[in-house]
């Protein structure tokens, strides 16, 4: 289990995050909803430890903090809103970066599971076919599933995606969210996720955090915490309205 306790992280001397206390399960989607500056994307740097925080984040009982850095890397992966391109990297090595953790050596020396696992998840992010291509190639979509491989790989206990539905269609979106979900519960793995679209929290979220002007607000079950009156309140639009005169609107297509 990933508990959070009494977290405070921001940059300089000011603080975002106030106060932020909760809980996730193996298996566990946790969907991270609020609007644009509440600390959606600090939480996640502060449980990668890529920021300072002050507080507790311990999986099982362990303290991450104390973790040396690969040992970190063994068990948090955070996946950001804008992955940069530093070197242009074939795609096939950009993934396999992913297992640094468990190299005994260089890329030369990754062992036939590392093989395996990197030549599974790509083709099952549909980039195997794309293996020698460097990534600074890529389409916008290409490049968001070759990160989300990367980060696949790594096998960490707790996966953190911020935005992780970027630059891709539709189909792409729902294929990812469905192929994460059952990735999660298979490997009894954790999923912190940052989403502004609530329709896809509806469908993959199993429990969800409220943030706003970085304090929980609200947290329980997603159909709890999308059902409550303070997400009006604190996105300043009715949710739930716009959503069923949307609903409205394509039904009447239906008469078209």
């Amino acid at each position: 289990m990933l508990e959070i306790k009494n977290l405070y992280a921001g940059y300089g001397s000011g603080d975002v995050l106030k106060n932020i206390s909760f809980t996730a399960e193996p298996g566990e989607s946790l969907c991270v909803l609020g609007p644009n500056g509440c600390g959606k994307s600090t939480l996640l740097k502060a449980i990668a430890r890529i920021i300072d925080y002050r507080g507790s984040i311990s999986l099982n009982e362990k303290n991450l903090d104390m973790l040396p850095r690969k040992e970190l890397a063994k068990t948090t992966a955070l996946l950001g809103q804008s992955a940069q391109i530093y070197f242009p990297y074939s795609v096939y090595d950009t993934v396999s970066l992913g297992r640094y953790a468990y190299f005994k050596g260089f890329f030369k020396d990754m062992s036939a599971e590392d093989r395996e696992i990197i030549e599974t998840t790509m083709k099952r992010f549909d980039i195997w076919d794309i293996k020698s291509r460097m990534i600074d190639e890529l389409s916008g979509g290409q490049l968001q599933r070759v990160f989300l491989s990367k980060t696949i790989v790594q096998m960490p206990d707790i996966i953190l995606l911020d935005e992780p539905t970027n630059h891709l269609d539709l189909k792409n979106q729902t294929e990812l969210m469905c192929y994460l979900k059952q990735w999660i519960r298979e490997n009894h793995k954790i999923l912190i996720g940052v989403y502004h679209d609530l329709n896809l929290v509806q469908h993959f979220g199993d429990k969800a955090v409220l943030l706003g002007e970085g304090k929980l607000l609200l947290q329980g079950n997603v159909q709890t915490v999308l059902n409550s009156e303070i997400l009006a309140e604190v996105y300043g639009i009715d949710i739930r309205d716009f959503m069923l005169k949307s609903i409205e609107k394509w039904r009447a297509l239906e008469q078209v």
